[in-house]
């Protein structure tokens, strides 16, 4: 099976409400792979403010020239990795390349007649979720009635954001969270790379007693050195990765002790392949994986990864939740797990009428 086409094209799917820093609005970058046999497989890239329109480049304008006539197969991962190293190795060449690996991954598994996470290896029925949303600059009571919404629907791990200008906005919010979720629910805690050293210390103390199950980007993503000495001051898990790229990257922060739950982004990290080999080295080093956003995809790879923490149900921005589908993909959230049951391929179908990017 020979690829005939690569397109990919640019869109915008606003926000029901803008998360901090008025982001109000999710881009996505839906990728097409033809091939001779008449299937068509569907990827995308994902980016929550910058740059779609320079992925959708990457991919018309570099990408498929070089792939046409190729087998329709994601071992060209590597191979198309190299192809585009003049314009960097990480970053938007990376979300480039996921675009086309989901798209192959898609029509392999449809040219096999079988779901995407059987292809993979379907090792669970089903995964533990929790709720999550962008909610710093939401005042109390708006927090409180998220965080209610999520145990209503049977959530029993939540994740809310810290890193407050004042550190007794975080006591107070994180603490009257516990006292909602009760001491048998998970509760989770993410900066966003918020602190500094000091501060990060001095927030930590202050939230431990509300028994956080994690920390999640305490510090700027890439400070190696910063997270060691943190980790000399805390004893709280650390959970990073949304912003880290490469298997070498994740397998620095494993072996120096800082990272207890990795959480790589399916697209920033460059798709599926290289997702599962982030997940097969961290898991060799004891550390499970917890995928960070997209859920209909994500959730469908937690079901297939030895070591696995936990999905995130981001609060009305999934894919379904923002119109962006078709039709249902068959990946489910109910109480407090997903799970998929999907037609061939990663079942996800993106509707026609998407509005492109203006």
């Amino acid at each position: 099976m020979r690829i005939t086409g690569v397109t990919a094209s640019a869109h915008r799917l606003p926000l029901r409400r803008a998360w901090d820093g008025g982001v109000d609005r999710n881009d996505v970058v839906v990728v097409r792979v033809s091939t001779d046999e008449g299937l068509v497989g569907t990827g995308f890239s994902w980016t929550p403010l910058i740059g779609a329109r320079a992925v959708a480049a990457l991919v018309n304008d570099d990408l498929a020239p070089a792939l046409l006539g190729r087998t329709a197969h994601p071992a060209l991962w590597d191979e198309a990795l190299w192809h585009l190293r003049e314009a960097g190795t990480t970053g938007l060449t990376l979300m480039a390349l996921a675009g086309v690996d989901i798209a192959l991954w898609d029509v392999h598994a449809r040219s096999l007649g079988v779901p995407l996470v059987d292809l993979l290896g379907r090792r669970r029925e089903r995964v533990a979720s929790y709720g999550s949303g962008v909610n710093l600059d939401y005042d109390l009571p708006d927090l409180l009635d998220q965080v209610r919404g999520w145990v209503d629907r049977g959530h029993r791990a939540v994740k809310i954001k810290v890193g407050s200008a004042a550190v007794e906005r975080d006591v107070e919010r994180v603490g009257a969270v516990r006292d909602l979720l009760g001491p048998e629910r998970l509760l989770m805690i993410d900066a966003n790379q918020r602190w500094d050293v000091p501060q990060a210390a001095r927030a930590l103390a202050r939230l431990e007693p509300f028994d956080p199950h994690f920390v999640e980007e305490p510090l700027p993503a890439q400070d190696l050195g910063a997270h060691v000495r943190l980790r000399a001051r805390t004893g709280l898990p650390f959970a990073l990765g949304e912003n880290l790229r490469s298997v070498a990257e994740f397998e620095r922060f494993v072996d120096e002790g800082v990272c207890d739950v990795a959480q790589p982004n399916v697209v920033r990290v460059g798709g599926i392949t290289p997702f599962l080999r982030i997940a097969e080295s961290v898991a060799r080093r004891g550390v499970p994986v917890a995928p960070h956003l997209l859920p209909e995809l994500s959730g469908q790879l937690a079901l297939c990864l030895p070591r696995v923490a936990m999905v995130e149900d981001i609060d009305h921005a999934s894919f379904a939740a923002l119109g962006a589908l078709a039709a249902p993909s068959g990946v489910e959230f109910a109480g407090d797990h997903l799970s998929a049951q999907t037609g061939p391929g990663h079942g996800l179908v993106f509707a026609d009428d998407l509005a492109p990017l203006p």
